[in-house]
């Protein structure tokens, strides 16, 4: 290492102690970024996070360096692309990316730079006239019809996959498309915590699906432990409240009398009374719901009275009994 150049030595060294003091340590591709924007991120970025930039020869000496030191930073190397420049913080990974995310502005293609991600031409109408455009389109790999006087795209088409380069012909096709793939911002292309690697895939999550999702498992978990009768701070009040009304209802099936369920016999008894009633005919039925109110101590006629009032009285008693009868069951 002689002819090692002592700058050198120092940078690498400076760089393998950030290595080790920082929890988190991410890479962005400062690719195609603008000076000014730079200079604005790292305004933004100041309080949180540290960045640096050096050559990427003297970036895997430092990783190689650090090896005894950050656990995992080896997995780093192969995400070093295009103009790799270095995190350190101590922010929590989404975070980072999504403040980083939101600083971005999209811009169109241009011929040699490399696809963020996969860019795919969506189908559907295009604002182009019938004529050349139509070739054009299928030279690319993109099916296209006519629809409504309109060149209009036929189906989904991944013209550009991540990592690949946009030729001449794809960047004017994608640019006249109106479709600006490029991001202009600090491109978070990996991060290390703790040994473990997240990727851009893996942080650029979607807040809202991510807590419909912990909703849903939520609801999916309550109703199983509610269907197996596991008892928690959750399910306990509803089990028991659950218990009570199915025991309830068992007692009013085999009309098992209690202070819960005596209300509703007596109903349900007055509600078969009244049904059996209406069978009757209308001479009768007038009796037997007059006979709800006779007293069960009502005087009796005298053996002295006519036959027919013996006959009448007699009736009567028995239309009292039967009412009473049906109202209690």
């Amino acid at each position: 290492m002689a002819h090692v150049a002592s700058w050198k030595k120092d940078t690498v060294k400076s760089f393998s102690d950030l290595l080790a003091q920082y929890p988190i340590i991410g890479i962005v591709n400062m690719e195609n970024l603008p000076t000014s924007q730079l200079q604005n991120m790292r305004e933004q970025l100041r309080d949180t996070v540290y960045m640096k930039m050096i050559k990427k020869r003297l970036i895997k000496i430092a990783f190689e360096d650090a090896k005894k030191n950050v656990k995992g930073i080896e997995k780093l190397e192969p995400y070093l692309r295009g103009m790799p420049a270095i995190l350190f913080t101590k922010e929590n990974p989404f975070k980072l990316y999504k403040t980083l995310n939101k600083n971005k502005s999209n811009a169109p293609a241009k011929t040699g730079q490399t696809a963020p991600k996969d860019v795919i031409v969506p189908a559907g109408p295009t604002p182009f006239a019938p004529g050349p455009i139509i070739g054009e389109l299928g030279s690319c790999g993109i099916k296209a019809g006519i629809d409504g006087g309109k060149v209009a795209v036929k189906e989904d088409k991944v013209v550009v996959k991540e990592g690949e380069v946009f030729s001449e012909k794809m960047a004017s096709i994608l640019t006249r498309l109106g479709i600006m793939p490029m991001e202009i911002g600090l491109d978070l292309v990996a991060v290390l915590e703790d040994g473990e690697i997240f990727t851009r895939k893996i942080l650029a999550i979607d807040e809202d699906e991510y807590k419909n999702n912990i909703t849903t498992l939520a609801r999916e978990a309550f109703n199983l432990a509610m269907f197996a009768g596991i008892l928690t701070t959750e399910t306990t009040e509803p089990l028991v409240q659950k218990s009570f009304r199915d025991a309830k209802a068992l007692a009013l099936e085999i009309g098992f009398l209690t202070k819960e369920t005596a209300g509703d016999l007596l109903a349900k008894s007055y509600r078969q009374m009244l049904s059996v009633a209406s069978q009757l005919p209308s001479e009768a039925k007038d009796d037997e719901l007059n006979a709800i109110n006779v007293s069960a101590s009502a005087p009796v006629a005298s053996t002295e009275s006519a036959p027919v009032e013996e006959k009448k009285e007699e009736k009567k008693e028995e239309n009292a009994a039967a009412g009473l009868g049906a109202l209690f069951g």
